[in-house]
């Protein structure tokens, strides 16, 4: 049995593989879907609806053979602050939107561009995130009544704080069975989906020792129904599309990240390559079409893909069947999951925000006490005090502003001239030194990116250090790889500035993108060609031969060699003589180099 494309050399074994994969995640997912659609603050059916739905549309469409899409942690905070501020109805229009928006970047080949989000960003967003979740199933697990829930994590630990003393010993109890089970499954019994298995030990325990002593999902959200989504279209008006707009970017560009994420988890596991617009794409169909049967944004589950990957998946035929699986559970057995208590959601959920974290990393970059440390911390406290929006948006115009300060210190500009002890007579910054320069002639060495960072210092380190009456000025380019239009300008102005008091400006090594911008500007025209220069060598062998002789008499700077140790009486006449001879200069000047 052979198929193409993803499926290419398809056999009855992988079948097999797929199978078993898709039955294994699709049970790890059940748990999870309701845990994160309750956490979100919707009805637990609806986190199963995403899994099944989402679940199978990303498998088939997405751009990584093995990404499990579905319900995630990450969006849970995002989720409830829009719950809490639109309502449910306005979040499946925001996932819609969001969905709209994935294909629209998708098509137009932005997959690359969500990867330059600086890792402090993500990590720091990602572990506010965590934080917040945690946080989150106090209440549950402390079985805590009277508490009104908010979006700020300021006023969610008031209220615990107002109503510690509502304490539920029975709560408690299951939270912590079901805890133990979580941790200790693992240790001795890896293959088994620790997370199912302390849903049922926790709800048994809490039904036979304590019934009707703690709140499940059925006090609480009514009874799961066992049948299939239905359909239903959102009232969608222009008021509604313009106030949901920046939430939907924001689930759009969550979604994308973590899709993104768990794919190149994939490969890393695989040694395959994903498509990251295909992937863009398929999570936008994905969330376009779930919040028709009433499901919540989704997008790709990074622990989930990566135990479909560990459990043997060939193709996206296993995720396929995962949602084919959680289907099934929900059809079948709905009923018994309205007896599950919260307090055995709450650890699941922990659990979750604790493996997350990216504690190690955080530690590790916090660590590092640079300007990457005070974007994660910034973006991290921003995410758990005010929202995910304002700490990426902050945690990445930070980002930017440091990136730019730290290019602009790598800009150096140095006045240079020939050092006779050198072998080769390279130009040098110490050599430059009050008595030991030449009037006539300035050598600079630019060295780093050109840019509007950094264009305005370059200018000001050159123009302050030249002297009144300029002759020539060369600038030594080779080390710089990039110009912007910003210091395009700057060097325009520059060379106007010098022509227009008399000097000549002469330019050598410039490198290939500079040369293109010059070009582009039309500034490469204004400077006569005779002024430019592959070499160092060449353009001080044009600058020799254009001395004002006359300038040199009396000279006692003596920087060039050929000025050096001449007697002042017999200077002007041995500096003519020897720019007439060519060919000492040319061996002169190769020096110079």
């Amino acid at each position: 049995m052979k198929g193409i494309g993803r499926y290419a050399g398809y056999r009855i074994a992988d079948f097999r593989k797929d199978l078993i994969s898709g039955l294994i995640v699709g049970i790890i997912a059940i748990p999870l879907g309701m845990a994160f659609a309750i956490a979100s603050g919707v009805k637990p059916e609806y986190g199963l609806y995403t899994t099944i739905i989402a679940g199978i549309l990303i498998s088939l469409l997405g751009g990584s053979k093995f990404q499990i899409g579905g319900p995630t942690g990450a969006f849970i905070p995002i989720l409830f602050a829009i719950v809490m501020q639109y309502g449910y109805e306005n979040l499946l229009i925001a996932g819609m939107m969001a969905g709209l928006m994935l294909i629209v970047m998708g098509v137009f080949k932005l997959g690359a561009l969500i990867k330059f989000i600086p890792r402090p960003v993500t990590i720091g967003f990602t572990a506010g995130i965590a934080v917040l979740i945690f946080s989150g199933q106090i209440v549950n697990v402390l079985g805590l009544t009277g508490v009104t829930k908010h979006e700020d994590f300021y006023s969610n630990m008031k209220e615990i704080g107002m109503h510690i003393s509502t304490i539920n010993i029975y709560s408690l109890l299951t939270a912590g069975v079901c805890l133990a089970v979580l941790l200790l499954v693992p240790k001795f019994a890896p293959k088994v989906p620790a997370s199912l298995l302390g849903l049922i030990c926790s709800t048994v325990v809490a039904a036979v020792f304590f019934k009707d002593q703690v709140a499940t999902i059925g006090s609480s959200f009514g009874t799961i129904p066992g049948t299939l989504p239905g359909f239903h279209l959102p009232e969608i008006t222009w008021e509604r599309i313009v106030n949901l707009l920046q939430p939907a970017f924001v689930i759009a560009m969550l979604g994308g990240i973590e899709s993104l994420l768990s794919a190149v988890v994939a490969d890393g596991m695989t040694g395959s390559r994903h498509n990251s617009n295909r992937e863009l794409i398929g999570q936008g169909v994905a969330n376009l079409v779930t919040p028709l049967f009433g499901g919540i944004p989704a997008t790709g589950a990074i622990a989930r893909t990566a135990t479909n990957i560990k459990s043997g998946a060939v193709s996206p035929l296993s995720g396929v069947i995962h949602g084919v699986v959680v289907l099934l559970v929900l059809i079948l057995f709905a009923p018994y999951a309205s007896h599950i208590p919260l307090a055995s959601m709450a650890p699941v959920l922990m659990l979750v925000a604790w493996n997350m974290s990216e504690r190690k990393s955080f530690v590790y970059v916090l660590r590092t006490r640079t300007g990457d440390s005070l974007v994660l911390l910034l973006t991290f406290l921003l995410t758990v005090f005010t929202s995910l929006t304002t700490a990426v948006e902050v945690g990445l115009i930070l980002a930017v502003i440091l990136f730019v300060k730290r290019m602009s210190e790598m800009l150096k500009v140095a006045k240079v001239l020939p050092d006779p002890d050198h072998k080769h007579e390279k130009v040098m910054a110490h050599m430059v030194r009050e008595g030991h320069d030449c009037p006539q002639i300035s050598l600079y060495t630019i060295e780093g990116p050109l840019f509007f960072g950094a264009a305005d210092m370059f200018e000001k380190s050159v123009v302050d250090s030249l002297p009144e009456r300029p002759g020539m000025l060369l600038l030594r380019m080779g080390k710089v790889p990039f110009i912007d239009t910003t210091g395009e300008a700057n060097l325009a102005s520059l060379i106007k500035h010098f022509e227009r008091s008399g000097g000549v400006v002469l330019l050598s090594g410039l490198q290939e993108q500079p040369l293109e911008m010059l070009k582009r500007t039309g500034l490469l025209e204004r400077i006569n060609p005779a002024h430019r220069f592959e070499h160092t060598g060449e353009a001080i062998h044009y600058a020799l031969k254009h001395l004002n002789v006359e300038k040199c008499r009396g000279c006692k700077h003596f920087a060039f060699r050929e000025c050096s140790a001449l007697s002042d009486d017999s200077l002007a006449a041995d500096c003519k003589r020897k720019f007439e001879s060519s060919n000492l200069l040319h061996v002169q000047t190769k020096r110079f180099m």
